[in-house]
């Protein structure tokens, strides 16, 4: 029995997604014992309808991470993408679905672009979609005026099948949340089990080694990129949906939280390392967090002030777990 327990005791040590659950249930039990509202239906419902969008580019910033790059553009993106698409609808006369796909693939290019631009031409991603955020931004603010785009078409499926809501009892069941999980599964799927999960480990582990090994790097990196547009792309859009208004300055700072959202749940920023689950975890850590300080009526501006805390905490741990882990 005692092995079993030392057993159990060492692989909860060892696991990082462990440690971000427990963080996790250990501040929502602190929430709700000061206001118990934090867990009611409303409040939950509310909690899901604002996840995904930043849940959905976690995803992809996940495996960006584990092969040793990140993405600085897609707060950008997040506001280009319906910006365009509601101009594109409200001053050309486009269908909205046209907008849409117009929009989603000019994202997809602008992903690719920062794809040819780390692995081709050799610019560190930091740059590389550090220039790409400023260009899109600016596009967004240029096609806009500075002003909001309004929705005026409501009537379209589209926002049903991107941002409706089912009531399920007392809670509102957002299909935005249903998309989310669709893509967490997947992508679960795709890292656990198939070649090109292993491949992006090899990648972020050793490149050279990888490349020695036959697998393309530069192509993987490219549909990374891309992958990540179009997620940041899609979340805007959920969002716009959901406000039926797209701001041209919509997703500042996001980029921050979505890598720290992926670093709390685990993920190396090293690259050869990272977790979906731990992503999951951290996302909804991060957003539980954010939404809990609000019913406590603790002032929002205070937010960034516990989400560096909790960045160095579970960093800390991380640190540690890393060197007993090289240490045995």
């Amino acid at each position: 029995m005692n092995m079993i327990l030392r057993k159990m005791l060492q692989k909860y040590k060892t696991t990082k997604e462990l440690w971000s659950l427990t963080l996790l249930i250990v501040l929502s039990l602190l929430f709700y014992l000061v206001n118990s509202a934090f867990l009611s239906p409303m409040n939950i419902s509310n909690f899901f309808a604002y996840f995904p969008e930043l849940g959905i580019m976690a995803l992809s910033m996940t495996y960006l991470l584990i092969v040793g790059e990140f993405d600085l553009s897609i707060g950008s993106l997040f506001a280009f993408c319906p910006v365009i698409m509601y101009a594109l609808r409200n001053n050309a006369g486009v269908p909205i679905e046209i907008a849409f796909l117009i929009s989603m693939i000019l994202s997809a290019f602008f992903g690719f672009i920062n794809g040819i631009l780390v692995t081709k031409v050799k610019i560190s991603s930091f740059l590389s979609t550090l220039g790409m955020m400023l260009v899109v931004r600016g596009i967004a603010l240029f096609v806009a005026n500075a002003f909001p785009q309004s929705q005026w078409a409501t009537d379209s499926p589209l926002k049903d099948v991107l941002a409706g809501s089912i009531k399920v009892g007392e809670f509102t069941l957002f299909i935005s949340f249903v998309w989310f999980l669709l893509f967490f599964f997947v992508m679960l799927y795709v890292l656990r089990i198939t070649r090109f999960g292993n491949w992006m480990f090899a990648t972020g582990g050793n490149i050279r080694s990888a490349q020695e090994r036959g697998i393309n790097t530069d192509r993987i990196k490219i549909m990374l990129f891309t992958l990540s547009a179009v997620f940041a792309a899609l979340s805007g859009t959920i969002d716009a949906f959901r406000i039926t208004s797209a701001y041209p300055i919509a997703g500042t700072g996001y980029e921050l939280e979505t890598i720290a959202m992926v670093v709390i749940g685990g993920t190396s920023l090293y690259g050869g390392s990272g977790t979906i689950v731990g992503t999951l975890i951290g996302s909804i850590l991060l957003r539980a967090m954010r939404n809990g300080i609000i019913v406590l009526g603790v002032p929002g501006l205070a937010y960034n002030i516990f989400v560096g805390a909790i960045i160095l905490v579970m960093l800390t741990i991380y640190s540690v777990i890393g060197r007993q882990s090289r240490g045995a």
